[in-house]
């Protein structure tokens, strides 16, 4: 145990070599010799452990290039950009993910890596509670409420990718190594009583020089992450049946049998924990949401905003957000650039979900990318019906990124919106229509800015709890559309497949110009202008040609040439949102390599099962 631990310990100290945290706090010469105690009594020391943990996020195969790049898409709301039903990246995508996926599986993959980081947690929390003096120490509270709110998001995420997964609370030892699976009810008390212990320790956003940064923990993104949980723990998801975690059982789409994990029981406490978050916490919507995703695109927005709550920590020549899902960048038209950007993007027909005057629409989904070809103009081209790209996140918004496939951008884990609209979520499920009513306002009224009635007259007129509710689904799509809350939400509301079916009789809509879409022609015209493009045809009353120069794209929207070509909203297309019935793949399996190496303990259960 002494081995693996001076081990862990020296790979923490060197850790922030790798994190956007202030490498100069970590002075430690001869790490691997250190004892926990020499470790955990010693601030810097302590810090640079914690330091260790955030490092597991930035790691090849982690976070940084394959968490963050293909879990979350597709729904009823994103999906993949490139249809390619054989391959391994399409095969993640379309809910046909391979048990030997070599994106997913290479040395352990994410899996591993996220096992990773919850030893490095397990390390601190033990080491800080033998020796760093809780009781009277508030700075090594801080790092211990940190090391538990580490934790419990590694799981949480766990669990949301693998469902039943192994729970290690405690550092591992040789008789500890290999462990089966457990059901994840286990994990969601457990992690759930270490959130409200950190909570009590952790500062609110800007009080401390930790706090003022968002890739610190601070006590409102925790009260947010026990929300987050208590949601999922209670909503329904793919369970096998009681006792079968880990047999191979098929499962069913359930929410728990667990008294702890009940609404009742769960939801008073997460309200408290956000209604805290609300009063108290410092927290604040930025007025302007372009504002907000123009300081987002930078590679140093870590100093608490008042809406980011917490980010990944990426160095600022590390990760892979914006490479992955910015606006396209094609032909070196940027930054000596090819192909960055655009993997994934909005489901053609969002755009036409938001209201004409809600700003976040032409923020969200975007119809054109940078490239340089014959078909371009000024370095802009339009997409094509089919492929649409997230606004919010733009390269060209990038201050320092060279066109490496790493552009430094921290993306958020968890915004102000959230907070909010999880307040009314269970608000609204608790029976205060009044109180949900209000905590989903602000969120409504900067979107549609310069029409703020409008969006107090859409609140109002909401009589029922069933009324709201449906209003909430459609808000987090409308907000988060882009930042992979999505598949989450659908799974706990017990509503993946049947939103997902929604969306491809919406594309057939579109397509054949069916009602709601029989206004346009199918033609559209476009033109750069304000360095974008501006396309005409989209909107009612853009029937006749346009006046001026502009570019023709005639059938843009119906025209579907041979399936081979890939033009247009194709039936084999529209079809491939999903090839397995979402609601029973919702998982990703453990992958070959894992199951192969665990001396008999682990076992897929679903679909997945050996």
């Amino acid at each position: 145990m002494k081995k693996i631990y001076s081990v862990l310990i020296s790979l923490a100290a060197v850790a922030a070599l790798s994190v956007s945290c202030d490498k100069s706090m970590l002075k430690p010469s001869s790490p691997s010799a250190f004892e926990p105690g020499d470790v955990y009594a010693n601030y810097d020391l302590a810090e640079g452990a914690i330091y260790g943990i955030y490092q597991t996020f930035t790691l090849d195969l982690s976070y940084r290039n394959r968490v963050i790049c293909w879990y979350g898409f597709n729904t009823d709301i994103e999906w993949y950009n490139t249809y390619d039903p054989k391959s391994d990246k399409g095969r993640i995508t379309n809910y046909d993910t391979d048990k030997a996926s070599s994106e997913l599986s290479k040395d352990g993959g994410p899996f591993s890596l996220m096992y990773r980081g919850v030893e490095r947690c397990n390390l601190a929390i033990e080491g800080l509670e033998q020796y760093g003096n809780l009781e009277a120490d508030a700075n090594m509270r801080y790092l211990w409420g940190e090391a538990l709110t580490l934790r419990a998001m590694l799981y949480y995420d766990l669990t949301k990718i693998w469902g039943d997964v192994p729970a290690r609370f405690s550092s591992v030892d040789s008789e500890s190594l290999y462990k089966e699976k457990e059901c994840r009810d286990t994990i969601y008390v457990h992690i759930l009583k270490d959130l409200d212990k950190a909570i009590e320790v952790l500062p609110y956003p800007g009080k401390t020089a930790a706090t003022s940064r968002t890739d610190r923990i601070n006590k409102v993104f925790a009260e947010g992450l026990y929300a987050r949980i208590a949601l999922a723990a209670s909503g329904s998801a793919l369970r096998p049946d009681d006792g079968m975690v880990g047999t191979g059982d098929l499962g069913r789409v359930r929410t728990t049998d667990c008294p702890e994990l009940q609404k009742s029981v769960l939801y008073p406490k997460a309200l408290k924990h956000l209604e805290d978050a609300i009063n108290n916490g410092g927290c604040s919507l930025d007025p302007s949401f372009a504002a907000y995703w123009n300081r987002q695109n930078t590679i140093n927005n870590i100093n608490f905003d008042g809406e980011t709550l917490f980010v990944l920590p990426f160095a600022d020549g590390r990760g892979r957000w914006n490479t992955t899902f910015a606006v396209r960048v094609e032909n070196g038209t940027l930054f000596g650039a090819n192909n960055r950007g655009g993997s994934v993007g909005p489901v053609p027909t969002l755009w036409w979900k938001y209201d004409e005057n809600d700003v976040r629409r032409d923020i969200t989904c975007v119809n054109w990318k940078h490239a340089n070809d014959k078909e371009s103009v000024d370095g802009f081209k339009i997409a094509g019906i089919a492929t649409w790209y997230f606004g919010k996140f733009r390269l060209e918004n990038t201050p320092g990124y060279v066109g490496d496939t790493d552009d430094g951008v921290k993306p958020a884990v968890m915004r102000y919106a959230d907070i909010l609209l999880m307040a009314s979520e269970i608000s609204n499920e608790l029976g205060n229509l009044n109180s949900a009513k209000e905590y989903f306002l602000p969120v409504r009224k900067r979107a549609f800015a310069g029409h703020e009635d409008q969006a107090e007259d859409y609140v109002n007129a909401i009589a029922s709890k069933d009324e709201m509710f449906n209003a909430i689904v459609d808000e987090r799509a409308f907000e988060f559309c882009g930042e992979f809350l999505r598949k989450a939400d659908l799974i706990r509301w017990g509503m993946l497949k049947s939103k997902m079916d929604e969306a491809k009789n919406d594309m057939r809509k579109l397509r054949n110009l069916e009602e709601p879409y029989n206004y346009m022609t199918g033609n559209v015209y476009w033109r750069v202008e304000d360095n974008a493009v501006t396309i005409y045809g989209f909107k009612k009353g853009e029937k006749a040609v346009p006046a001026g120069d502009w570019e023709d794209e005639k059938e843009y929207i119906t025209k579907v040439a041979s399936t081979n070509s890939q033009v247009g909203l194709y039936d084999e297309r529209i079809d491939g949102l999903y090839v397995n019935n979402p609601e029973e793949y919702m998982f990703w399996p453990i992958f070959k390599t894992l199951i192969d190496g665990s001396q008999g303990k682990l076992k897929n259960d679903y679909h997945y099962a050996e």
